[in-house]
């Protein structure tokens, strides 16, 4: 009897191994990981057309079509703006493209990169907070997994009626901000800031509801400001800061081949790209202005410095909160300053 069971094993053998190979092969062909990322840009910003969606081609080709990156720009899936964090952090989206500043009082360590006068080009920026991050922002991140973080170039002060070449100018204006340490920065120099995503910029700034807005040049394209601005006054005061970031359960859940390649291509190296990306598209921005005619006035030094000393309560202010919260405000501003000047460093060699 045994024989005759052997000689059975031994015949369907080769079923046994094609239906495996069937199996196997099933497998490779079966659904696609689809992960849903969200965002408030516009499908026109170099935010979707040189980042997001060729990022998502990128994981589709390296996973070899095991996972499926789906873009929905200009808040396609529903909310607000300010909302995409949370839609990341409860699931109901898998990844976002957003501000940190956005969330309101949601990252006060953040900010540091967002004090005036401390951050400088986009690359250097960028690299700089991905590694400031490492040392100092895990814990205001531990609900979501960080994928990158980057930085535009130095915002500036864009008006519609309105000449801005000295604080006096600032008096009493209404400037968007998109953030809460952008709106004290404008409040010390005397202006009244009014915040709100930058969708919104073009019809406040139309309908009178803001006389200008504090942003980088890069922005002004995407949104057609440029419409309904005409003076610009250059002061690089300080940097709108990005985060690309994604359920973190979603994110632990994926097989480990995937995570790894999703790794692969974000973080610092990714960073060090979208600087570049963000810094050289300040100059389209730049010359839209001066090909309509617009006036753009560049702050003298001995203006900027005034302007320093203005925001320098500001600076104090959130050292002294930072401070409050058990941190060490001084030394992580001292460190976002040093790894700005160290990768501005490297950019020079």
């Amino acid at each position: 009897m045994g024989v005759i069971r052997r000689a059975i094993v031994y015949a369907l053998l080769p079923c046994l191994a094609a239906a495996l190979f069937c199996a196997l092969s099933n497998g490779a062909g079966a659904e696609p990981i689809t992960l849903r990322l969200h965002t408030f840009n516009s499908p026109k910003s170099i935010a979707v057309r040189l980042f997001l969606q060729p990022w998502a081609e990128e994981i589709e080709e390296r996973t070899e079509g095991r996972v499926d990156v789906q873009v929905f720009p200009a808040m396609q899936l529903g909310g607000k703006p300010s909302d995409l964090y949370g839609q990341a952090r409860d699931g109901v989206v898998d990844i976002v493209w957003t501000l940190p500043g956005y969330s309101a009082g949601r990252f006060p360590l953040t900010e540091a990169f967002e004090l005036p006068f401390v951050c400088a080009d986009a690359e250097a920026t960028s690299q700089a907070l991905n590694d400031f991050y490492r040392t100092w922002l895990r814990d205001e991140y531990k609900d979501t997994q960080p994928l990158v973080f980057h930085a535009a170039a130095p915002g500036h002060i864009h008006t519609a009626d309105r000449e801005v070449r000295t604080l006096e100018d600032l008096e009493g204006l209404k400037i968007r901000a998109p953030s809460r340490a952008s709106a004290a920065m404008l409040e010390a120099l005397g202006a009244v800031p009014i915040g709100m995503p930058v969708p919104k910029v073009y019809e406040a700034l139309s309908r009178g509801v803001v006389e200008g807005a504090w942003i980088p040049w890069t922005i002004m394209r995407p949104f057609r400001l440029h419409e309904v601005t005409q003076y610009h006054t250059e002061v690089s005061l300080s940097c709108v800061l990005f985060l690309m970031t994604m359920n973190k359960a979603r994110y632990d859940g994926l097989p480990e081949d995937i995570r790894a390649i999703i790794d692969e291509t974000t973080g610092i190296t990714l960073a060090k790209r979208l600087g570049r990306l963000w810094q050289d598209d300040e100059e389209p921005g730049r010359t839209i202005a001066l090909e309509q005619g617009h006036s753009i006035f560049p702050l003298t030094e001995a203006e900027r410095e005034r302007w320093r000393t203005a925001t320098q309560p500001v600076i104090d202010g959130w050292v002294e909160k930072v401070n409050a919260t058990g941190h060490d405000g001084e030394a992580m501003l001292a460190d976002a300053r040093r790894l700005v000047a160290k990768y501005g460093d490297e950019l020079q060699r």
